[in-house]
């Protein structure tokens, strides 16, 4: 029927079930084609499509690699899990690998009638994805903050930019002044954030980036980012990464290439995720609160999915907890 009409599945499935944002013209195009093809909906079916499936969807655009060597999605999925499990929800994870991936996932999942709302991560700059669920009908949450209106609310995530200018107000203090920046990729909202918040901060103090580097969260291009910025000339004697899992590789890379940390160089994460308790040294990082965040996220959605849970609790902005990896400029610097 989808290719008579010349639309999609999720639209001819709100088309035959009265949802969704679709215009009265395509509603109508829809339902003469399914009269010329003799269909006529199932009555079992459709009481089926209908019942709540009581499964909620939760979509991450990373490599398997890269998911399994970072713990923020097991804390975001134990904060996730925490509010959906004793009410009898469940989660649906899928890994994809670009924006067209996920897009026909959700088209596919809600047409199909398998999941009752989405968890979105990953704000993007232009990101399609919330008008998506909206017209799809799909109650859903986004992590973090949208780049711009957006009619899926926001949870968590958000002052990105404070965590980094603390710990650019940190550096400072001990008397860092080439301070480079490794950043995630640069079509992330939080990125953007947070770049710019390490930027302005630097430049209040009258200073500029010693480096700033965009990267994918791999833990090889941690090493070699922090192998590229080691070997520069006026070599940064502080290094901020996008997450604690990088810095865990910055500190072996340093500490491989013969320098200690933080006597010869200091290394501050992103996250407060619990490996950075058991380094040595131990890890200073900005605490983001994962698993509150992915609790808030998850009350938010039942509360779209008509559940009657207390609304989400957020107890403040990230704020930076400073550890062992960082420490003074060094003498010779």
């Amino acid at each position: 029927m989808a290719a008579a009409a010349g639309v999609s599945t999720a639209t001819v499935s709100q088309a035959v079930n009265g949802r969704g944002r679709i215009s009265e013209a395509t509603r109508r195009r829809v339902l003469d084609a399914a009269a010329d093809l003799g269909w006529s909906p199932s009555a079992s079916a459709t009481a089926l499509r209908r019942a709540r499936t009581r499964t909620i969807a939760l979509v991450v655009r990373r490599p398997t690699d890269v998911l399994g060597a970072d713990p923020h999605f097991s804390e975001l999925i134990t904060g996730l899990e925490g509010e959906l499990a004793p009410r009898g929800y469940g989660l649906l994870l899928h890994l994809v690998a670009g924006m067209d991936q996920e897009s026909a996932l959700y088209e596919r999942l809600v047409a199909e009638g398998r999941i009752d709302g989405a968890v979105l991560t990953d704000a993007r700059a232009d990101d399609p994805r919330p008008e998506l669920l909206h017209g799809l009908g799909l109650p859903a949450v986004l992590l973090g903050s949208p780049d711009a209106a957006a009619p899926v609310p926001g949870v968590g995530l958000g002052q990105q930019g404070a965590g980094v200018r603390e710990a650019v107000t940190h550096l400072l203090e001990l008397g860092h002044r080439r301070i480079a920046y490794i950043a995630g990729p640069a079509e992330l909202v939080h990125t953007r954030l947070r770049r710019a918040a390490f930027e302005e901060a630097l430049a209040e103090a009258g200073l500029q980036p010693a480096a700033v580097r965009h990267t994918d969260f791999t833990e090889a291009a941690a090493v070699a980012v922090t192998e590229e910025l080691l070997a520069l000339p006026d070599r940064p004697t502080a290094l901020v990464f996008p997450n604690d899992s990088m810095a865990v590789c910055g500190i072996g890379t340093a500490q491989r290439g013969g320098l200690r940390v933080p006597a010869d160089v200091s290394v501050v994460g992103y996250d407060n995720l619990p490996l950075g308790r058991w380094l040595h040294p131990r890890l200073t990082t900005v605490d983001q609160q994962v698993q509150r965040v992915g609790a808030a996220a998850a009350r938010a959605l039942l509360v779209q999915c008509g559940e009657d849970v207390p609304p989400p609790v957020l107890d403040g902005r990230p704020r930076l907890v400073v550890r062992e990896s960082t420490g003074p400029l060094p003498s010779a610097s």
